[in-house]
C-alpha cells in the first residue's frame, strides 16, 4: 500500500494560484517515490478542483466558507473561516487517511492549527514565504531570494529543518529539461519576443495596463507578444479584444500547460514577483516585475538587486517609470547580462533536493 500525504492548500482570486501550483509540482515528484497525494481545498468561488483532478490527484473539498476573520495571522481573512473550524473540518479527512505527510502551504494558518493534527500524520511540512508568523512543523521550505535562515529563528519548533532560498525552488521537471537550450539562445541579447504573464488570477487586470504601455513603445512592429491568462481570469474576453488593437501581433493563451517552452522561447518576460520568478531565472529570462502583493517585495528587490530583473514598481504606480525602465533594458548587453544573473540564482534543482530532505525524515 501507497504512503500517504495531503496537501492543504487554497486558490481563488484573491489568492491566486500558485500555491496550488507548486504544491502540484512537489505532488508529481512524490507521486513518482511512490506516495499517494490528496489536496484538500476551501470550495471558494474560484478553486482549482478539475485541475488537481485532471493531474490525477484526488481533491476533497471543505464547505463553502461562511466568512469569518479570527484575525489570528495576517491574511486570516483568506481562510473564510476560523482557523478552529477549518481545523475541524480537516480533521476529520486526516482521521480517515493518517497520512504520513501533512503539506500546508496557506498564509491563513500557523502553529495553532498545525498543532492540532499532530495526532493524525507523522510529519508536516510548511510552504511559506512570509516569516510572520509561528508554526509547528518538521520541515519548512521558503523558497524566496532575499530570505534569511535566522528570519525563522523565533518561529519554528527546535529540530525543524529549514530549506531556504531559490535553490529549492519547486520547478516542474521540464523546466531543467530545456534549460540548456533556452540558455544557449541568449547570447545575441536581441529583443523580439516578449511573454506577459500576472499570474493565475490578475484581480486588478494589470495584463491590460501592460498591453497600454507595451503599444506606446517603439519596438519592431515585427515584435511578437505573448500574454498568458489563467484559468480563474475573468477579463479574458476584454483582452482579447484588447490584443487585436495592438501594433504588434499579440496572442492571448489561457490555461498554458506548457510553460517552459514559451519562456525559452521568449528574450522578455514582464511579470510577477511570485512563484513564476523562479521559472523565469532557471531558463534565464530576462524580467520587468511589476510587485502585485505585499508578500513579492522582498523577492523583486533581491532580483533586481543581483541584476536578475529590473523592477518597475508596484501594481498602483508601475506604470510611472515603464518608459526610462523601458529604455535602460534596451541598453548595449542589458537583457544578456540580466540572463546570466537569472540563471545563476535558479538551476531548476530545487523540487529534487526538496524531495531528498522529505525522504530523509
Amino acid at each position: 500500500m501507497k504512503a500517504k500525504i495531503a496537501f492543504r492548500v487554497d486558490a481563488s482570486l484573491e489568492i491566486g494560484t500558485g500555491h496550488v501550483i507548486r504544491c502540484l509540482t512537489l505532488a508529481e515528484s512524490l507521486r513518482h517515490q511512490n506516495f499517494a497525494c490528496l489536496f484538500i481545498c476551501r470550495e471558494k468561488k474560484s478553486h482549482l478542483k478539475t485541475l488537481i483532478e485532471s493531474r490525477g490527484f484526488e481533491c476533497q473539498l471543505l464547505p463553502t466558507e461562511t466568512p469569518e476573520d479570527d484575525g489570528s495571522t495576517t491574511h486570516s481573512a483568506w481562510l473564510g473561516v476560523s482557523q478552529q473550524e477549518d481545523a475541524a473540518q480537516t480533521e476529520s479527512i486526516l482521521k480517515k487517511i493518517m497520512p504520513e505527510w501533512l503539506i500546508v502551504d496557506h498564509y491563513s494558518l500557523d502553529s495553532t492549527w498545525e498543532n492540532r493534527h499532530r495526532a493524525f500524520v507523522k510529519k508536516i511540512m510548511v510552504i511559506d514565504d512570509l516569516a510572520d508568523r509561528s508554526h509547528s512543523c518538521d520541515l519548512l521550505l521558503d523558497q524566496n531570494l532575499g530570505r534569511k535562515n535566522f528570519d525563522y529563528d523565533s518561529r519554528l519548533d527546535e529540530g525543524c529543518l529549514r530549506l531556504i532560498g531559490p535553490d529549492y525552488a519547486l520547478l516542474r521537471p521540464e523546466f531543467l529539461k530545456i534549460r540548456d537550450q533556452s540558455l544557449l539562445r541568449r547570447g545575441d541579447g536581441k529583443l523580439n519576443r516578449i511573454l506577459v504573464s500576472l499570474g493565475g488570477a490578475d484581480p486588478s487586470n494589470i495584463s491590460s495596463k501592460v498591453l497600454e504601455l507595451l503599444a506606446k513603445t517603439k519596438l519592431p512592429v515585427t515584435t511578437k507578444i505573448h500574454l498568458v491568462l489563467g484559468e480563474l481570469s475573468p477579463w479574458r474576453d476584454e483582452l482579447l479584444a484588447q490584443a487585436s488593437r495592438m501594433p504588434f501581433e499579440t496572442k492571448v493563451l489561457v490555461g498554458v500547460s506548457d510553460m517552459a517552452s514559451l519562456m525559452a522561447e521568449a528574450d522578455l518576460g514582464i511579470g510577477a514577483a511570485g512563484t513564476s520568478s523562479w521559472e523565469r531565472c532557471c531558463l534565464g529570462l530576462p524580467t520587468l516585475l511589476v510587485v502585485l502583493a505585499q508578500n513579492q517585495k522582498l523577492a523583486a528587490k533581491a532580483l533586481s538587486d543581483c541584476g536578475a530583473a529590473l523592477l518597475l514598481g508596484e501594481k498602483e504606480n508601475f506604470q510611472n517609470d515603464f518608459d526610462k525602465v523601458f529604455s535602460d533594458l534596451l541598453k548595449p548587453n542589458q537583457l544578456s547580462q540580466m540572463s546570466q544573473a537569472a540563471a545563476h540564482l535558479v538551476d531548476g534543482r530545487g523540487t529534487q533536493r526538496v524531495i531528498e530532505k522529505i525522504l530523509s525524515l
